[in-house]
């Protein structure tokens, strides 16, 4: 197993996750910008393994399992403990069941997948969903008024945006598995027979 600058970068974004989660059982505007700090320095992590991965061509297996891994951590932790605040606003429940659940189906289609020997590679759909959940988890992370700016409600508009781009992803990536999980139906069976 190689351990590359990218690869240690991904597990500092794993490793910062219980500090992230640890900060968001406090509310108040000191604990707040600091979970936004923790997050923004997290995001930036991931935004340097995959620069530094491609530019120095050091991709590695690892670092293909655990760059997602690690993004999905980040942001369900952050969505997870957000929702469960004692403070007002905050995000809906069911739009976290929602970005949740999403995760955790592509997740479970790319394992049967990878099964069965198959890639279903990320499409720029897929890069889209992140950056618009990075960008509102920071407005709803920072959460009150700074410079007459509301950043819950900037954070819920960027966040009702990202739903539908997460929804479309899914769904994109759903139509796409379903190909290449699917085994082929009897009419094409019968006609590879019949050649």
């Amino acid at each position: 197993m190689t351990i590359t600058a990218p690869n240690v970068l991904t597990l500092m974004r794993i490793a910062v996750v219980p500090l992230l989660v640890y900060l968001l059982t406090f509310t108040g505007p000191i604990p707040s910008a600091i979970a936004a700090a923790v997050f923004f320095v997290a995001t930036l992590t991931d935004f340097l393994d995959g620069y530094i991965a491609r530019i120095y061509g050091s991709v590695t297996n690892l670092g293909k399992f655990l760059d997602p891994l690690a993004d999905k951590l980040l942001v369900t932790a952050a969505l997870i403990m957000l929702a469960a605040m004692p403070r007002t606003p905050r995000i809906p429940a069911w739009i976290v069941v929602v970005l949740v659940a999403r995760e955790l189906l592509v997740t479970g289609l790319r394992a049967v997948a990878a099964s069965r020997g198959r890639i279903i590679a990320a499409e720029e759909l897929g890069k889209y969903k992140m950056a618009l959940q990075a960008i509102a988890l920071h407005g709803l992370l920072i959460n009150y008024t700074y410079f007459h700016v509301d950043f819950f409600a900037a954070g819920m508009f960027v966040m009702w945006i990202a739903l539908v781009v997460t929804v479309w992803s899914g769904a994109d990536y759903f139509v796409r598995a379903w190909g290449v999980l699917m085994p082929p139906g009897p009419a094409s069976i019968a006609k590879r027979a019949a050649i």
